[in-house]
């Protein structure tokens, strides 16, 4: 009998794209070899190159695919009625819970990988976010509004972050619940009460200046992640470290064998303050919801003060051992444990899991937002920040006390 003849699966293409943002948003855009796209799909690396000439044209089709869905998920919203608004609103938020969730193991892709984009494509995806947070924001002011510009940009930034969040973690949980309970919790920050715009005029934080006076060691810290958080760390030599502290590149390696052992440096340094802060809030605050308050502020002051550090965190981390990704993983565990048992001690209706989907999308709503407000970092875009976090972790504000909602 004559060999059968193997034809090319219809849906290659689809097959190709999904396996590529797979693989970008698991190993990061450096760590992707075309052969470990090729060997996903199932197919040799000759056969991947007759699809797409090299990695970037599939790492710009992956990241430009994934907002393109986004923006023909939420294309029926162009038009309405000011009727309309409150049912536009739910139906986007359903439309965009729906396609995070059919691309949870590469949705956050966008989030962490956009700068390696080439200029033109960083303008096109930056285009269909701006387009998909226009859709949001045009229903929510015809339902509020007395919002600011400012404020519905808010709103509809902290709505994506909480839906993207679901991409940051793999909690069990029925697909339907996950669903339901996101497309809630979104409902309930675009609702929520944002702080009265005057506590927006200052103060304004800026981050104190460390010298190598405070210590060469520190310096080198904070000089490294900096540059891996403005270049990244594939980009960022030695070479560069050593010029940013003004000392020879072989003066670095009295503090640090390589570039590996800084990130690790700073994320456990980083991981055991955050878990300090929860040991030390819970022992002075008996009453969870003083408890969860004083966390959240605590949180947004690290985050807001050190936004490089979460950023390089998800960007990076495929770059440090093993064994430090194992202890990293189990103190950071440990310490999202403590907020879940704060949040059902506080909402008993709630589920550990739901508490734990609700912990993650405040812990995005955070790093968010301290990305974003880096350069214009206020007394009242801080308030902000703790208003959303403690609306997505219990639907509405902390019921406290000045005490409790200053850390004291």
């Amino acid at each position: 009998m004559p060999a059968a003849i193997r034809r090319r699966p219809k849906d290659r293409k689809a097959q190709i794209a999904r396996a590529s943002a797979d693989a970008f948003s698991a190993q990061g855009y450096h760590a992707v070899s075309m052969e470990d796209i090729a060997s996903r799909v199932g197919i040799s690396s000759s056969a991947l190159y007759r699809h797409s000439p090299s990695k970037y044209d599939l790492f710009r089709e992956a990241m430009l695919s994934l907002s393109g869905q986004l923006v023909a998920a939420t294309a029926f919203a162009e038009d309405f009625t000011a009727g309309e608004s409150a049912s536009v609103l739910s139906e986007l938020i359903t439309s965009l819970v729906a396609i995070t969730m059919d691309n949870r193991t590469a949705g956050g892709l966008y989030r962490w990988e956009r700068r390696y984009l080439r200029p033109g494509d960083k303008d096109a995806l930056k285009r269909d976010l701006d387009l998909v947070n226009r859709r949001l924001q045009r229903p929510l002011a015809a339902q509020r509004p007395k919002l600011s510009t400012a404020q519905l940009s808010t709103l509809s930034a902290a709505t994506l972050s909480v839906i993207g969040s679901i991409t940051d973690h793999s909690t069990p949980l029925a697909s339907g619940e996950v669903r339901n309970f996101m497309s809630q919790m979104a409902a309930d920050i675009l609702a929520a009460d944002l702080p009265a715009n005057r506590a927006n005029r200052g103060p304004y934080y800026s981050r104190p200046v460390l010298t190598a006076a405070g210590g060469t060691y520190e310096f080198v810290l904070q000089e490294s992640m900096r540059l891996f958080y403005e270049r990244g760390f594939r980009d960022t030599g030695m070479e560069d470290i050593a010029a940013a502290v003004d000392m020879q590149p072989s003066g670095l390696y009295r503090y640090f064998p390589g570039k590996a052992d800084m990130l690790v440096a700073s994320y456990r340094r980083a991981a055991d303050r955050t878990s300090g802060d929860v040991a030390t809030i819970v022992a002075r605050h008996p009453e969870p919801e003083d408890a969860l308050a004083a966390l959240i502020t605590a949180y947004v002051t690290r985050s807001f003060n050190y936004p490089e550090i979460a950023y390089v965190y998800y960007t990076e981390r495929y770059h440090v051992p093993d064994h430090e990704l194992v202890m990293l993983d189990a103190i950071q565990q440990s310490t999202a444990d403590a907020w879940v048992r704060l949040v059902t001690a506080t909402r008993p209706e709630m589920t550990a899991a739901r508490a734990r989907y609700a912990v993650y999308a405040a812990y995005a709503v955070i790093v968010d937002l301290g990305r974003v407000v880096r350069r214009a970092d206020s007394a009242g875009v801080r308030a902000t920040a703790r208003r959303l976090t403690e609306v997505a972790l219990l639907g509405r504000p902390a019921r406290t006390g000045t005490t409790a909602r200053r850390g004291r």
